[in-house]
């Protein structure tokens, strides 16, 4: 019985240390640091916390999943990014473009967002406790029917 359980341990360990699937590309990370572009590229998982990303080309990128907590992404491209389950606490978000972005369940706790264009972007299950949001179409509340 004893051999039965270690065997069954052996061979489950190496399931449960595993990392998450699906994580960054590091070639991409490290593209997107160095030059702020990073058309479609696969971030998912990556940690960009307190990042500055000024201005960064990030359409059509795959974040889910990534850490971009505390990151400055002030006059960012987000269109058509993938940034479902993100954590974007604390994130500062000004004159930034999220059209047709994913935002389903990012955490958006303590953000500052000002003026962010978020036309046609989903917002399924968001988070925006304490967040501070002007003149951008993000609100509490479902559809209002006329």
């Amino acid at each position: 019985m004893k051999r039965h359980l270690l065997t069954a341990s052996l061979l489950i360990s190496p399931l449960l240390l595993a990392g998450p699937a699906g994580a960054a590309n590091p070639a991409h990370v490290q593209q997107l640091i160095s030059t702020g572009q990073c058309f479609q590229c696969d971030l998912s998982s990556a940690n960009l916390a307190e990042a500055h990303l000024i201005g960064a080309d990030l359409r059509e990128a795959n974040l889910q999943g990534a850490n971009l907590s505390h990151a400055n992404l002030e006059g960012a491209d987000l269109t058509g990014a993938n940034l479902t389950g993100a954590n974007l606490t604390a994130v500062f978000l000004t004159n930034a473009s999220l059209n047709d972005a994913d935002l389903d369940r990012a955490n958006l706790t303590a953000a500052i967002i000002n003026t962010a264009d978020v036309s046609g972007a989903s917002m399924e299950n968001m988070t925006i406790t304490n967040a501070k949001i002007y003149n951008t179409q993000i609100g509490v509340g479902g559809s209002y029917d006329q």
